[in-house]
């Protein structure tokens, strides 16, 4: 029965990894991916006065702006553009792609007293690559970059708009969407350790290395925490209280590859590897992205799972035995067990089985 149950739960863990054979959407959606061409991007930004649009910049082919165009008209005519929010669709233009996902949104300008009611007045910004489901992986960091070019659009006339607005903009996809990926590409096997640490909120410093390479690992960390998802304020400061006891992990940028200092991993963490090296070998950001969230879903799984069976292990020693089994098997057990004390510090019947659990855990890992 324990050998059963244990191949069980080693299957359903390899068919949450496996999703370069399931989620082929974002091998065929994104063009040239599978054949490691880079992919076509584009941005455009028009000025929008009352109820007409007039065009800064843009790097669309000429023939594929009017279009464009025509497009944002109707999304602000239909009033499905609101100040600050991004929208994305899928849509056709003359592109190569021929029909692409569109991320745009409104930035209103600040009302003066002289425009008292110039509610709605403002810019609007589109981004186009990839396909819808796509830029939707990446609406928040779409969301934050747009919104730092606010303060650009301030000046009058636009006169910025060459040595500050337009290289901006055309940065939008490396700044954006390729951050993941190159943090994989970066540490290679060793994501592993950035996804544990994520897990286990413990702090990573990268020494000898540039600022954008610190803000890449900054951002690929917090992508991959589940801080928001599962713990309540309180809990999540319990948890960061109990990391703190935690070394940090350091990643030293002076040798290449990086090289990684008081290391930490599990079974769980290490069987994402190689999902994460194919997607990054295709050049595709999607892809990872995607595999990012699976691994995140599937802990939070876990954690709901190792939650259900403390609750029924307080009235049942079959299901104590449960929890062993399932700690054993699914290869996360120190971060489960981590979550689950912070969870349940009040509780003193689930703190005592927490505290078998533990024991059980050191035990299995004593005798490798």
């Amino acid at each position: 029965m324990f050998t059963s149950q244990t191949s069980m739960q080693t299957s359903s863990f390899q068919d949450s990894i496996d999703v370069e054979e399931k989620d082929t959407d974002y091998d065929n959606e994104e063009m040239g991916y599978n054949q490691k061409i880079q992919l076509n991007c584009y941005y455009t930004i028009y000025l929008y006065q009352g109820t007409s649009l007039t065009l800064v910049d843009s790097s669309l082919p000429v023939e594929a702006e009017p279009e464009l165009r025509c497009y944002i008209s109707r999304r602000l005519s239909k009033g499905a553009l609101l100040g600050g929010m991004g929208n994305i669709a899928a849509v056709e233009l003359s592109v190569p792609e021929a029909a692409v996902g569109c991320y745009c949104c409104l930035l209103e300008q600040e009302r003066s007293p002289e425009q008292p009611d110039a509610d709605g007045n403002g810019y609007v910004i589109c981004l186009m690559g990839g396909s819808e489901k796509g830029l939707n992986l990446f609406r928040l960091e779409l969301d934050k970059y747009v919104q730092g070019l606010q303060s650009s659009l301030q000046t009058a006339e636009l006169v910025n708009l060459e040595t500050e607005i337009r290289p901006y903009l055309s940065m939008w996809y490396e700044e954006s969407v390729m951050h993941i990926h190159r943090v994989v590409q970066m540490v290679q096997g060793s994501i592993s350790l950035l996804l544990h640490a994520a897990l286990s909120h413990i702090h990573v410093e990268v020494t000898n290395a540039d600022d954008r390479t610190k803000a890449d690992v900054a951002r690929f960390i917090k992508a991959a925490s589940l801080q928001g998802l599962v713990q309540e304020d309180t809990t999540t400061a319990s948890l960061y209280k109990a990391s703190e006891a935690l070394t940090d992990l350091v990643i030293d940028c002076s040798t290449s590859p990086p090289t990684l200092s008081n290391t930490v991993s599990n079974r769980f963490c290490d069987g994402w590897i190689q999902s994460f090296l194919n997607a990054a070998e295709r050049c595709n950001p999607f892809l990872l992205r995607q595999i990012l969230e699976n691994f995140k879903l599937k802990a939070i799984q876990d954690m709901n799972s190792l939650k259900r069976f403390i609750r029924q292990a307080e009235s049942s020693h079959y299901a104590l035995f449960r929890c062993c089994q399932f700690l054993q098997g699914c290869g996360n057990g120190d971060v489960l067990l981590q979550n689950a004390h912070a969870e349940h510090r009040d509780l003193p019947e689930a703190c005592s089985i927490i505290r078998v659990l533990d024991q059980f855990l050191s035990e299995q890992q004593a005798q490798g």
